[in-house]
């Protein structure tokens, strides 16, 4: 097994670009990385292959912190029952020798538990959310919510920030400020990626977050308590994933808690299907 630290982006694309889209729903987070980045530092990024005695890639890292480390394992035709094990013992041990420390480890579920296992320890790190990932090919018959869907506007910075805290704190995730949100929203104006659901007053949203060759990623789904069970966002991802597909692409994707069968179900009535389940795994201090 050999470790492999890369230091310019442009020679990583090289390596594991065709690879990731090989399975590119699943890497849609890793390759919007590299495709929306255009430099690194050996600081707070991690750009990393293990490959096995014969030169094929077993493992794919990328951190850019504060963020999580995201891995993925592609499917080798090889009969080497312990080169999976090998391969993440040597990431863990070379992340150490490094001292470049992923505040957790964000990958499909046993690739998550076996890396937090090699680096922390066997049932090391603490489970801080499992969410499915789902995949939209075509948008299927739904009943449409009353109101209409339109794009953000600079009025809309009185409420959005605090619904997408709200939204954090729903998902377990870290909650910017108030003034930190309105400032990262405010770089949607004008964007059409930003979609919001009115119906007399402004009800439900969702946002193009980030793309892949082929297709677009929803994310920051939310409606404020007393607007739910009425359809809303239900309508608001449709008309977004409408205007995903108008630009070209082929799929949607998105990330749904996997303990909330409800916002599942959300999903589910437009078409939206299960692809694998994910883990996020924090380490802490345990190491």
């Amino acid at each position: 097994m050999k470790f492999k630290c890369y230091s310019d982006i442009d020679e990583y694309k090289s390596v594991v670009l065709d690879l990731l889209l090989e399975d590119e729903v699943i890497n849609n987070l890793p390759l919007s990385i590299l495709i929306d980045s255009k430099k690194i530092d050996g600081v707070n990024h991690l750009l990393a292959t293990v490959t096995n005695d014969i030169g094929d890639i077993c493992l794919v890292a990328i951190c850019t912190k504060p963020f999580n480390i995201l891995l993925y394992e592609p499917v080798l035709n090889t009969t080497e029952s312990n080169g999976k094990n090998d391969a993440m013992d040597l990431l863990a041990s070379e992340l150490k020798r490094l001292k470049f420390d992923p505040p957790g480890v964000l990958a499909v579920s046993g690739l998550a538990r076996r890396f937090a296992d090699a680096y922390c320890g066997v049932n090391g790190g603490r489970l801080a959310m499992s969410m499915v990932l789902m995949r939209l090919d075509k948008i299927g018959e739904y009943k449409k919510a009353s109101g209409f869907c339109r794009t953000l506007c600079e009025d809309d910075l009185s409420f959005t920030p605090s619904w997408e805290q709200a939204f954090c704190v729903d998902c377990r995730l870290p909650v910017l400020s108030k003034s930190d949100n309105e400032e990262r929203i405010r770089t949607r104006l004008g964007m059409d990626t930003h979609f919001i659901w009115e119906d007399e007053e402004p009800v439900s949203q969702a946002v193009y977050g980030r793309n892949t060759p082929n297709g677009g990623v929803v994310n920051w789904v939310y409606t404020p308590p007393q607007y739910r069970g009425q359809g809303y966002a239900t309508s608001v991802v449709a008309e977004l994933s409408k205007a995903i597909f108008d630009r070209g692409k082929k799929f949607c994707c998105l990330y749904a808690d996997a303990a909330n069968p409800i916002s599942r179900g959300v999903y589910s009535k437009l078409g939206y299907y299960d692809v694998c389940t994910f883990d996020e795994i924090k380490f802490d201090s345990q190491r």
